[in-house]
């Protein structure tokens, strides 16, 4: 009987808890093509949708809940929603009114508590008319009277929104030093000739890491590059560093796109894989996705000799890693950490606007000097045929007459070479440039 009376006791405890949901706090997010809307709340939260129309309404009711944060007022831009209001229910469920600009399709979901954050109830609010749905359409790309287009440049701001990414001693979040460093990096791109920037996010929003990738395969971007700042329990390890995705994480992504027979078959330049065997068809990705790691790795290499002048760095080289928002297999892809943000100075650096610049100019001459020996065909960079070439490790002479699309007879004669050797860091002129 004792046990029965702790039972029925427990029970009650538990009972009178789930009663008593607290929300304690209402977080508001508008992105280009969606808005959030998230409740930190104490516990799992039970809750039901509906919409209203004329006007267009969507009612969210929290069963046994209490609310005691404040109601956020929507934003001039939010595309969806108008005001939000909120009441008691039967007595004990939380009711909240969104007064809408337009219909919307929610979605809802329940996140458990993670480091930074407690349960949360999260609604997404899209486009009735499917903005979150469908295949976005391919950016046309834009000619000049030449017929020559700019080289464009997918600058990724890292986190946004509800994921703030890592945090310094003094609270600043990566999400913020991320973003400010990638709108430098995007006005200097833009004033850069035979160049194009591509923002993932201009904002404070979240952008899904696939989302990035679709982002920057829309624009047809000739390089993917993710902005970030560094984290680490001990704060005295400080520097930038750049990585590539992993031969491993390349491997896994192709499985992943190989089973997608239309992204695979844009992959590899919109060969068919549906009618190939799956050995001819792995063979045909794999080809493509290695010309993809070797751009890679010659951008990233780039970039990082840049930032060594600027600075302290963090190891002695590129490092690969199986960074998710690096998994496009068709765009040459970095990711750029550009400093410790739990290192004390380097957060002090990381809030500097002076410092956010020299980050971004670093990072724009290691791209520039990519593009500069290797600019894609049929692009205004390519068109404007380098007058000289400084050697590089790995490079060779028959490589390098392929690349200018000139002799390697008329290459050897304008520098006076005989036979093929050459040095790295010996300039080179190229005929007719």
């Amino acid at each position: 009987m004792r046990k029965i009376a702790v039972f029925v006791c427990l029970l009650f405890s538990l009972s009178g808890q789930a009663a008593n949901l607290s929300i304690n706090g209402l977080r508001l997010w508008a992105a280009p093509d969606h808005t959030r809307l998230v409740f930190d709340t104490s516990g799992p939260a039970d809750h039901s949708l509906f919409s209203l129309s004329n006007p267009d309404r969507l009612v969210i009711d929290i069963k046994n809940s209490r609310l005691s944060a404040k109601v956020p007022a929507a934003g001039k831009n939010d595309r969806y929603i108008r005001r939000l209001r909120s009441g008691t229910r039967n007595g004990k469920d939380l009711r909240v009114v969104l007064d809408l600009k337009q219909a919307v399709r929610p979605k809802s979901f329940i996140l458990k508590p993670n480091a930074k954050y407690g349960h949360r109830l999260v609604i997404d609010l899209y486009g009735a008319k499917g903005d979150a749905g469908g295949k976005p359409a391919v950016t046309k790309t834009v000619l000049d009277s030449n017929g020559l287009r700019d080289i464009v440049i997918a600058i990724d701001a890292g986190h946004g929104g509800e994921d703030v990414g890592a945090s310094g001693p003094r609270g600043h979040y990566e999400k913020k030093v991320s973003l400010a460093i990638a709108r430098k990096l995007e006005a200097l791109i833009r004033a850069e000739p035979g160049m194009r920037p591509v923002m993932t996010r201009k904002g404070d929003y979240y952008v899904r890491l696939r989302k990035r990738m679709e982002i920057a395969r829309r624009h047809k971007a000739d390089l993917f590059i993710s902005i970030h700042a560094d984290a680490f329990h001990d704060p005295r390890v400080k520097g930038a560093s750049v990585y590539t995705l992993s031969r491993r994480g390349a491997s896994s992504e192709a499985a992943r796109w190989l089973a997608d027979s239309e992204n695979a078959s844009d992959l590899v330049g919109g060969v068919r894989l549906d009618d190939k065997d799956n050995l001819l068809a792995s063979v045909l990705l794999d080809l493509s996705q290695t010309a993809t790691r070797q751009a890679s790795a010659g951008a990233a290499n780039r970039v990082f000799r840049q930032l060594k002048r600027l600075g302290k760095v963090h190891g002695r080289r590129v490092q690969q890693a199986g960074f998710a928002v690096l998994k496009a297999p068709d765009i040459p892809s970095l990711l750029v950490e550009t400093a410790f943000i739990s290192n004390p100075d380097e957060e002090r650096k990381l809030i500097d606007p002076r410092f956010q610049m020299r980050m971004a100019k670093a990072i724009l001459k290691g791209i520039r000097g990519y593009f500069e020996s290797f600019p894609p065909p049929g692009t205004r960079l390519a068109a404007r045929k380098p007058s000289r070439h400084v050697i590089s490790r790995g490079d060779t002479l028959s490589a390098i007459a392929q690349q200018y699309q000139v002799s390697l007879a008329s290459l050897r004669s304008i520098n006076g070479i005989s036979g093929d050797r050459i040095r790295v860091g010996q300039v080179l002129q190229i005929p007719g440039g």
